[in-house]
């Protein structure tokens, strides 16, 4: 039996663990909070979240992801023949997200340089949809958990890959140095008299979380625990009815039709369901 996000969200509605490190240290999961909601995160999508047993634990992941990720490399995993999943810490509701290697993606390519063989081997694929899951984490509480689309959050590769073209270009003619091939922006060699020291260029992107993208449709609330997808109609409708009928079946569940901005033509708008829970 496979995963997606609806099923996903059910399972943090009935079971919701708020003070995840704690939760995952007992289990000798995590040696801290970021690991521990990746975890959480493979456990929601996995339906493994009170499963004592850590060989039944790992033969479900391994059943419901193709690819659990590497730490220098996105996304942190892919749920099989379906959609990839790039999981974010962060400590306030206001806080940026930090892409340390790589632009935010509206989608994740086979071709993206940034990934790596293993992810680009573990299914026959060319392109994945990316979930972007975002947790605002107090101490060893998780807050917040927000689930985005990046086709509804990150404009199209083009619009991040142009100025990167045009800054390595920029610096590799520069006269006189010394120059390497590289996935960075550009490493110049030998740049001191003795020929010793290189200067690596490398992206460092900066993006606004999904609460403060979306606050035309949203605002948080004061609650011990946030539940909040943005998930566009189409997309939406594509899960399987059975899913789509369990989670709006659950009465803690509120399901809103919204309208947001197309991330590459933001007058544009499109429709999207808005799922929220609290408690």
């Amino acid at each position: 039996m496979g995963s997606n996000t609806l099923i996903a969200i059910k399972n943090v509605v009935t079971s919701p663990i708020e003070e995840l490190k704690s939760f995952y240290e007992i289990r000798n999961r995590a040696n801290n909070m970021g690991d521990a909601l990746e975890n959480y995160i493979k456990d929601i999508f996995a339906g493994t979240l009170h499963e004592t047993n850590e060989q039944n634990r790992l033969i479900r992941l391994k059943e419901v992801f193709s690819y659990t990720g590497s730490r220098n490399n996105p996304p942190d995993m892919i749920v099989r023949n379906s959609d990839a999943i790039e999981v974010k810490k962060i400590e306030s509701t206001g806080a940026e997200l930090s892409f340390n290697s790589s632009y935010p993606k509206a989608k994740l390519l086979v071709g993206n340089t940034k990934i790596n063989e293993e992810c680009r081997t573990c299914e026959d694929w060319q392109e994945k949809d990316i979930l972007y899951a975002v947790g605002v984490v107090k101490g060893n509480h998780l807050k917040k958990l927000f689930f985005v689309y990046g086709i509804d959050y990150a404009a199209s590769i083009e619009t991040y890959e142009r100025p990167l073209d045009i800054i390595s270009n920029a610096v590799n003619t520069i006269p006189g140095k010394e120059f390497s091939p590289t996935n960075e922006i550009a490493r110049l060699n030998r740049i001191d008299p003795l020929g010793i020291t290189n200067l690596r260029m490398r992206e460092m992107w900066i993006i606004k979380n999904p609460s403060k993208v979306f606050s035309y449709v949203y605002s948080p609330r004061k609650t011990d625990f946030e539940l909040t997808a943005i998930i566009n109609t189409e997309k939406y409708n594509s899960f399987p009815s059975e899913d789509r009928s369990a989670l709006e079946n659950l009465n803690s569940v509120e399901i809103s039709d919204v309208e947001i901005k197309t991330p590459d033509y933001p007058e544009v708008l499109k429709p999207a369901k808005m799922i929220r829970f609290s408690r």
